[in-house]
């Protein structure tokens, strides 16, 4: 079985990823080493907390190039919630502090109008031509978004007063800003269609 390694970045309840992959008959190791990232099959990157946190922990652990370089690669790998965050150029949680600059756009706050963060169910609406995400009802945590999907990626939009970005797909790269592994029945069928395209890769 090829091997699922998830990041131990400090900012994220683990428990409940690996419980919703053990769920699935799968293992996950978890991991704060960029070797591990480099070469495991499969890598998730969670994350809940703030932007500075989430980048300033990848620098600690000598993370950064190693995920660049895995997801300019098209290697399989799934970001969640702050993890689909961090792989964009900055965001208006914390200004002046760089993401890893793998999407062409910076993070921004929902208006002050709304509630935040955003707690709890939305629909998810994907582009036809999405491989791994299909519609459905998922959970969020968030009070930050991408507001419109970068050029290169199939994108899914929820909409909270006006759409953003609810995921990205791109290969065996599944980047969700909602949690799967929080989102019932339909989180437990995303993390297994996304296993199964990336082990079809990595094998």
């Amino acid at each position: 079985m090829p091997d699922i390694v998830c990041v131990r970045t400090g900012t994220a309840n683990l428990a409940s990823i690996v419980a919703a992959f053990e769920r699935l008959g799968k293992t996950v190791r978890l991991t704060e080493s960029a070797a591990d990232v480099r070469d495991a099959a499969l890598v998730v990157l969670p994350g809940v907390g703030s932007f500075a946190a989430g980048m300033a922990r990848l620098r600690e652990l000598g993370l950064v190039g190693a995920i660049r370089d895995r997801v300019s690669a098209g290697r399989p790998f799934l970001g969640i919630c702050l993890g689909l965050q961090l792989l964009c150029e900055s965001s208006e949680e914390s200004p002046g502090v760089e993401g890893l600059g793998l999407i062409p756009a910076a993070v921004t706050r929902f208006p002050p109008t709304l509630r935040v963060p955003q707690l709890g169910w939305n629909q998810l609406k994907p582009d036809p031509d999405c491989a791994t995400l299909r519609p459905g009802s998922v959970y969020y945590a968030n009070s930050y978004r991408l507001q419109t999907p970068p050029p290169g990626w199939l994108a899914a939009t929820t909409d909270y007063a006006g759409p953003f970005v609810g995921a990205l797909e791109r290969g065996p790269v599944l980047l969700c800003q909602f949690h799967p592994e929080l989102s019932g029945r339909f989180g437990a069928q995303l993390l297994v269609r996304w296993t199964q395209t990336a082990e079809a890769v990595a094998c």
